[in-house]
This record gives C-alpha cells, sequence and structure tokens, in this order.
C-alpha cells in the first residue's frame, strides 16, 4: 500500500517549463478562475480516479451473486489452507 503523503504546510511548490505554465494560465483564464484553482481542481479530480481505480472492486452482476454465495456457503477448508492455518503465529 502507498505511503500517505503528510504535509502540514499549505503551500506547494511545482516546477513546469514557461510552455507548460503559460497553457495552464491560458485554460485558468478561459475558465475564468485563477492558477491555483484550476490546477487544484484538474489535479483533484485525477486524485480521485486513480484513488477509485486502485480502491474500488467493480463486479459483474454473476461475480457478485458467487460472491455472496462463497460469503453464505464457504468451501470445507483443504490441505493448503489448513497448512497455512496452521503456519499462522499464535496471536492469543
Amino acid at each position: 500500500m502507498p505511503r500517505t503523503a503528510v504535509d502540514d504546510n499549505k503551500r506547494m511548490n511545482l516546477r513546469v517549463s514557461p510552455e507548460a505554465k503559460a497553457k495552464l494560465v491560458r485554460a485558468a483564464a478561459l475558465r475564468h478562475t485563477d492558477l491555483t484553482t484550476f490546477v487544484t481542481q484538474i489535479a483533484l479530480r485525477e486524485a480521485e480516479t486513480v484513488i477509485e481505480q486502485d480502491e474500488v472492486l467493480r463486479l459483474t452482476e454473476r461475480d457478485s451473486v458467487r460472491v455472496l454465495d462463497l460469503l453464505e456457503n464457504p468451501p470445507k477448508p483443504n490441505p493448503k489452507l489448513r497448512a497455512a492455518i496452521a503456519a499462522l503465529p499464535d496471536t492469543l
């Protein structure tokens, strides 16, 4: 799992080429907003997409029915599962 970035400072510095900055400034102006708001909105939208792709599992209806069935009617432990359970450290 990736580390969570923690920063007490509300400032973030980015280095971009003059051409990239000019393009961002132009786009922000076309949206009638300032550069900080424009970049933040776009970056947050992309961040939400990346997080959702990593953390959300989408199942077909067939697969979700299968998962629910396995939860309600789990299979009997096979030898490999028994061996894995036996290898777990005793935590109690």
